[in-house]
């Protein structure tokens, strides 16, 4: 029997198992962050243009339009999240914006935290482009973590989601390498 208790701290989870009995099992955590999720999903809902146009997603903050989410063209293009929207529009004047829509983004996270229980029965979500997979004796049904890491992240780049993935002991340091893209399983 275990019982799960998942706590915040400065905006990373942090999540405590505790078992009947002590098994002395080191813990195997896999973060999944979706760092084009908004734009992402546009695409996926044909929401976007079908040309090569630059697709960023913003919204209202203090007062002027921020970016909150790019395409890949975009953010090839010189743009970035925190940008003013016009001044994203000024270096891309064929930029393809579109007012963001957390609840929509919220809603296919939850959908990918339901279809990532394939890889382990704990999915813990990591608002607002993240997940945190607890794989700890789950690994070695898919050939390993490295292969556990490549799969997840093929099937997810299939389905037209931009990912990128680590495996760490904690959750905290899988949050911070899949966001870093440095030594992506410790």
């Amino acid at each position: 029997i275990r019982a799960i208790s998942v706590l915040i701290w400065n905006g990373i989870f942090t999540a405590m198992l505790s078992a009947a009995s002590s098994s002395g099992a080191m813990r195997r955590w896999m973060a999944l962050w979706l760092p084009r999720l908004p734009s992402d999903r546009l695409k996926r809902a044909s929401a976007a243009p079908p040309d090569a146009r630059p697709v960023a997603v913003y919204e209202k903050m203090k007062n002027a339009f921020a970016l909150t989410g790019l395409d890949r063209t975009a953010s090839a293009s010189g743009l970035h999240v925190g940008m003013a929207l016009a001044d994203a529009r000024a270096i891309r004047p064929d930029l393809y914006a579109v007012e963001a829509d957390p609840g929509a983004d919220a809603a296919l996270l939850d959908d990918i935290a339901d279809w990532c229980g394939r890889f382990t029965p704990i999915v813990v979500k990591d608002p607002p482009h993240g997940l945190l997979l607890d794989i700890t004796g789950c690994a070695h049904l898919f050939g390993g973590e490295k292969a556990l890491l490549k799969d997840a992240e093929r099937r997810i780049m299939a389905e037209g989601f931009a990912v990128r993935a680590a495996i760490a002991p904690t959750p905290g340091a899988a949050f911070a390498l899949s966001r870093t893209g440095k030594g992506r399983i410790v």
